[in-house]
């Protein structure tokens, strides 16, 4: 592997490690911290900036799952993961960004409804993120 592919590799096998932090500590705050996690949901689409900011995100993550996803054990569904998040981003990113906060204004609150399966949902992905990339293939 030469110098690029190794930073590659290591940057994206740390944002994949960080992103099942995120989903640990988002499981975390959904089952003990509600108030937290209702707040951090309904921030999402507030703003055309955070509109753009969590869809560079969502394809920063989706790449990283790409480039990782031939090295994870259940290397097809982590490529599948991989594609269905770059290609709603993509969807996201022609639609205007009022009606990703209009559907957000309406779909939030009826997902927090479920913020307890929710919570165990992000945090058994937070584990499985951070089991599989800690063990490759």
């Amino acid at each position: 592997m030469d110098d690029l592919a190794s930073i590659l590799y290591a940057l994206t096998f740390a944002i994949l490690l960080l992103v099942g932090v995120y989903f640990l500590a988002f499981g975390g705050m959904s089952l003990f911290a509600p108030e937290k996690a209702k707040n951090f949901l309904l921030g999402f689409a507030g703003s055309a900036f955070k509109h753009y900011f969590e869809l560079a995100l969502r394809l920063v993550v989706g790449g990283s799952i790409l480039v990782q996803a031939p090295y994870l054990i259940y290397s097809g569904v982590f490529t599948l993961f991989g594609w269905i998040l770059i290609s709603t981003t993509a969807f996201l990113f022609l639609i205007p960004w009022k009606w990703h906060r209009r559907f957000a204004e309406t779909a939030v609150p009826i997902a927090l409804s479920y913020l307890p399966i929710i919570g165990i949902a992000s945090f058994a992905l937070g584990l499985a993120f951070c089991y599989v990339s800690c063990r490759l293939r």
